[in-house]
């Protein structure tokens, strides 16, 4: 190897001895912390009390059942609104039926049990299966629950319902040994999120 080669490599070595010298006595000060953080959601319990709101025998055109219930908030959340969805099942006893069952149940929402001529918002069944939702719960709910909605952790709203088996003054015999089944879903919402 020559001499310029030789100065040259050991120019070279001098440098990166340098550099890593200077590099391993760099020091700083520095300091940390670490925080530990939770996030929780709320929940939204709505529960109907009693859950069977209905369950009658022998009716007759004309015939009216009336029954009050409680929407309560079991949640940790409020609820701004309620919506309702109707569904039922007819049980044609004799397979003789032309017409909806749904169609002669009239349904009458009331303010309360003492007041039974204020009503709030009436439909037939077949009429409220039909309704989204959001419009009945609109009609009856907004109503019944103030503007504050349910509060959380048990606050509960009553609600009176009528339900009227129509005589439409024809022959009503197809519906004689009829049932129905009535499912009413019950759907609770949150109200608008804000600074917690």
């Amino acid at each position: 190897m020559g001499v310029k080669k030789r100065i040259g490599m050991g120019i070279m070595s001098a440098a990166l001895g340098l550099t890593l010298i200077g590099g391993g006595t760099y020091a700083y000060f520095s300091d940390s912390e670490t925080t530990n953080n939770t996030f929780a959601a709320g929940t939204l319990d709505l529960s109907v009390n009693p859950s069977t709101i209905v369950e009658v025998d022998e009716l007759q055109p004309e015939d009216s059942v009336i029954r009050d219930f409680e929407l309560v908030n079991n949640g940790s959340l409020d609820i701004e609104k309620v919506t309702l969805d109707t569904d039922y099942n007819v049980i044609d006893a004799e397979g003789d039926n032309t017409e909806d069952f749904g169609e002669h149940i009239q349904v009458e929402f009331l303010y309360n049990a003492s007041k039974l001529d204020e009503v709030i918002y009436e439909a037939t069944l077949a009429e409220l299966k039909d309704m989204s939702p959001e419009v009945v719960g609109e009609s009856i709910f907004s109503e019944i629950i103030d503007e504050d909605g349910l509060r959380a952790d048990g606050e509960a709203d009553d609600l009176v319902v009528k339900f009227n088996f129509v005589d439409n003054g024809e022959d009503q015999n197809q519906f004689q040994g009829d049932s129905l089944e009535l499912e009413w879903t019950f759907t609770a919402e949150q109200g608008t999120g804000g600074d917690k």
